[in-house]
């Protein structure tokens, strides 16, 4: 390590206590819960930023202080809440009484400009919550494909679709085991995001192979849109990650608007970044997906930084979009610094364990009932408590496993994974070469379009769109999904959750059965 250039450029976000952060949950869950006479009545934009917007006190406080030193602040969120400098180092080691150095990770070779200890002025810092990156040593999000093997077609001729869902994972498998419909959604004012980050990025020359091979009866194969934030790539040759998310979106949820959104920022200000940008759009995006994830380990010592990144995800679902994560494809463990399974205890992803968005497990096998896959992210947060809709739930299957892997993990915190799908051998177009991938990061995206098909149904039909989806999915949707009872998930490690009947850490409450699921939510609407 060594000190920072004086003269080198450094983005620091100032974060302001939203007025109201309690008040938005409480609304959040009132027009989520399928037994609430507001069920379905999100909120407008303006209804949203007033529940966060900082306190006029507490703008003017911060932007005095930063006015005393020169420095002119960007409001970077919608509701204000947060505010975006770029100084020399020099002018952030005085404003903050900081000494900011560069260290560097010995396992990633990744270097952080951070200091060790910030001073806020004792008349300032009532204002602040925090300041993002200073002592906070989080590392960005590390290149990692998920696990795939390169697989050889048979011609055309000679493709059977039982034969192929023995063994590899295309939409129609999905379709015949989870009766999605294959006919296109037509609905208007749909849409689906896709998030993407660490230039991933997607090909239409892949997704018409893709199409070719596995959607002969679509005769135009849908396009998407690709949005950049914070200086995300919007062109080049397809990778793997993106060819997956957006295949197994725009090819299961066929019709469906469908927008990539290349993030530049691999870093936790990336998420919040993509976050605000919806939120300032006049009309947010149905269904969010990420296949990307953090480990709460990271986010130890940050203070309210998990809470303000889970906020953002609180205010979308508000606004009525489904928020999905992928829980991760390292069982029940978290990873050390240097990429090594951190075996010591059960190590919980984010932002799956936020209690506002809706965690994606994996399961394997078409060939009778499906089983966990042992990779699949699950576990309880150390940040959360568990939030009351899935108490009941929850506390059935801690009661079920008695004291096993007790002391490896904190049983009252959130729990997740929420709902799961198959996760293993996705057959995706990348450069020509068609791929066999496995991971929650392929079971997060049918999720988000089985999720956005039953949204057509219900905008057909005058309904408002599913939103923030876990009440409904704990208080009424057991019934509707497929309960996996076998399998475990040790992941890098040697010991995980095992699955039992109801919800487990593993699998969740289970894979969706589509039929069971529109009659569900086609009988979900608000009392009149």
């Amino acid at each position: 390590m060594h000190p920072a250039s004086p003269s080198s450029s450094i983005q620091l976000t100032l974060v302001l206590p939203p007025t109201n952060i309690d008040g938005l949950h409480t609304a959040l869950y009132d027009v989520s819960d399928p037994k609430s006479a507001n069920y379905g009545k999100y909120l407008s934009k303006a209804e949203v930023e007033a529940f966060v917007a900082p306190k006029p006190d507490s703008v003017k406080a911060v932007t005095d202080w930063l006015g005393q030193h020169n420095i002119h602040s960007q409001t970077v969120s919608p509701s204000g809440d947060m505010l975006r400098i770029d100084v020399p180092v020099s002018t952030a080691n005085t404003l903050l009484a900081a000494n900011f150095t560069v260290f560097k990770d010995q396992s990633s070779n990744v270097t952080l400009t951070r200091t060790l200890s910030v001073t806020i002025p004792d008349d300032v810092a009532p204002y602040l919550e925090f300041i993002y990156p200073t002592t906070q040593f989080i590392t960005p999000l590390q290149p990692k494909n998920p696990h795939f093997e390169v697989v050889t077609l048979p011609p055309k001729s000679k493709r059977q679709l039982p034969d192929f869902c023995a063994f590899d994972v295309i939409p129609q498998c999905l379709e015949g085991y989870y009766h999605i419909p294959s006919a296109p959604a037509n609905a208007t004012g749909n849409s689906i995001g896709v998030s993407g980050y660490l230039d991933e990025i997607p090909s239409e020359q892949d997704l018409q192979i893709f199409f070719d091979a596995w959607r002969p009866n679509i005769t135009t194969v849908p396009e998407f849109s690709i949005v950049s934030i914070d200086g995300g790539i919007t062109s080049g040759a397809g990778t793997v990650e993106a060819s997956l998310d957006i295949q197994y979106t725009v090819g299961v949820a066929t019709g469906v608007p469908t927008t990539f959104y290349s993030v530049g920022d691999a870093t936790a200000q990336g998420f919040i970044d993509l976050a605000n940008f919806l939120l300032g759009l006049d009309e947010v995006p149905l269904v969010l997906t990420t296949s990307y994830s953090f480990f709460e380990t990271q986010f130890e010592g940050t203070g309210t930084l998990p809470e303000t990144f889970c906020n953002v995800y609180s205010q979308l679902g508000a606004r009525g979009t489904t928020v999905i994560f992928s829980s991760g494809d390292w069982g029940v463990y978290s990873l050390n610094f240097d990429g090594s399974c951190d075996t010591t205890a059960f190590g919980a992803t984010f932002p799956s364990t936020c209690p506002f968005v809706t965690s994606v497990g994996a399961t394997t096998g078409f060939d009778g009932p499906e089983v966990a896959a042992n990779f699949s992210g699950g576990g309880f947060s150390n940040f959360f408590p568990r939030p009351d809709y899935q108490s009941t739930t929850v506390q059935n299957y801690l009661n079920t496993i008695g004291t096993l892997d007790a002391g490896l993990f904190n049983s009252s915190g959130r729990a997740f994974p929420d709902i799961s799908a198959q996760g293993v051998r996705y057959l995706t177009e990348v450069n020509g070469t068609f791929l066999g991938i496995d991971g929650t990061s392929a079971s997060a995206p049918v999720i988000a379009s089985v999720v956005a098909l039953l949204n057509d149904a219900r905008l057909n039909a005058g309904l408002p769109s599913l939103g923030f989806l876990n009440p409904l999915l704990y208080s009424q949707g057991a019934a509707a999904l497929n309960d996996v009872t076998s399998g475990s998930n040790p992941g890098c490690g040697p010991v995980g959750f095992p699955a039992v009947e109801g919800w487990d850490p593993v699998t969740g409450l289970g894979s969706p059965d589509f039929d069971k699921l529109l009659a569900l939510v086609m009988g979900a609407q608000p009392d009149l």
